[in-house]
């Protein structure tokens, strides 16, 4: 039986919505959310908001990012009027003055709707749009490319895919979630008879000690670019590939289909998490490992085991390794040794709920 992933949760920084207890049967449609519009550092944050229930009113809070804006500190409240689209600023409390990312949440203590999201505090407006292409004859696509290898503070190796011909791209690094976009100058690269190549370019001092960095290439000429980010410590990618089954693959358990699955049901920041798995076969152990978010948690620190008894469901609690602390996101694993079964996940590195 091939055996498949665990669902992973994915935050986008575009827009992170939901939709209170009592409207869990809700469509995907019938909720508010809100994309940030544009940001003055310190100052204020202005939001464009849709879908929102008419006549109700919303307190604002922002907080530390990850914290979703749960206990921020109350900047406003806002009345939905009419109900749907919307545009509101903010101001950004003092508190969080100097803050890189912060959270804002928009919910309405009558009806418990609410919506929350974040931004970079840096003046900025997400409205910009990408430099405009000039057609390159014979060329189609676009380029992209990939993380080859990273040393730590000191370099990383791309290579490149569809990379059109006779073309110099500008390379800049800068801040996890910029793009690379207003970043250090860290070279130029002639694409010569472009489509794959392998190159390497240093890390500036100004990004040493970054956890993630933000790299991109764009052609001042023909506008083409391409963007990624990478982990600021030593590695090769592509990244580990997931620890193989037992060869054969053991048959599944008698009377057991599908695959174990679970979610994050508590955090207690740098000290542990608990979780509420599903699905898990019969008297089995599984190894639990974290690691970098994005890693899936392979390859990631031991922290523990867990022995699945009957199977189906499980709750369990487990320590973060002390390597992880003040890490803000944190992947976690379960994988069997004995049956190849897998699943994993990730979470915020800070208490809830």
């Amino acid at each position: 039986m091939k055996k498949l992933l665990s669902m992973i949760i994915v935050v986008v920084a575009l827009s992170v919505m939901a939709f209170p207890v009592t409207a869990s049967t809700q469509t995907s449609q019938s909720y508010p959310y809100f994309y940030i519009q544009s940001v003055v550092t310190d100052t204020s944050v202005t939001i464009q908001a849709y879908n929102f229930p008419a006549d109700d009113t919303y307190q604002v809070t922002m907080g530390d990012y990850g914290t979703k804006g749960v206990g921020g500190v109350v900047v406003g409240s806002t009345g939905s009027g009419a109900g749907g689209s919307f545009t509101a600023t903010y101001s950004i409390p003092s508190s969080l003055a100097g803050k890189y990312q912060i959270a804002i949440r928009l919910q309405s203590p009558t009806t418990g709707y609410f919506a929350y999201n974040w931004f970079f505090n840096n003046t900025s407006s997400t409205a910009t749009p990408p430099p405009a292409t000039t057609p390159i004859p014979g060329y189609s696509g676009y380029p992209t490319f990939t993380i080859e290898s990273v040393v730590l503070d000191t370099s990383v190796t791309i290579k490149t895919s569809n990379l059109p011909p006779n073309d110099t791209y500008n390379v800049t690094m800068g801040e996890y979630g910029t793009k690379g976009v207003g970043g250090v100058v860290v070279g130029t690269t002639s694409s010569g008879s472009g489509g794959a190549l392998t190159l390497t370019y240093d890390i500036p001092s100004s990004l040493a000690g970054r956890a993630q960095i933000a790299i991109r290439m764009e052609s001042p000429t023909t506008g083409y670019f391409a963007y990624n980010w990478f982990y600021n410590n030593t590695a090769t990618a592509p990244s580990t590939p997931p620890p193989a089954s037992p060869s054969p693959t053991p048959a599944p358990p008698a009377g057991y289909t599908g695959y174990p699955t679970f979610t994050i049901t508590a955090v207690v920041i740098d000290q542990s998490v608990t979780i509420s798995g599903s699905n898990f076969p019969a008297n089995d152990t599984y190894n639990i490992y974290m690691g970098p978010y994005g890693s899936q948690g392979v390859g990631g620190t031991s922290a523990g085991s867990t022995d699945t008894g009957s199977g189906g469901s499980l709750t369990a609690t487990y320590t973060i390794p002390s390597s992880l602390a003040g890490v803000s996101k944190i992947a976690i694993r379960l994988q069997s040794p004995t049956s190849g079964y897998f699943a994993y996940n990730w979470f915020y590195n800070s208490t809830t709920p």
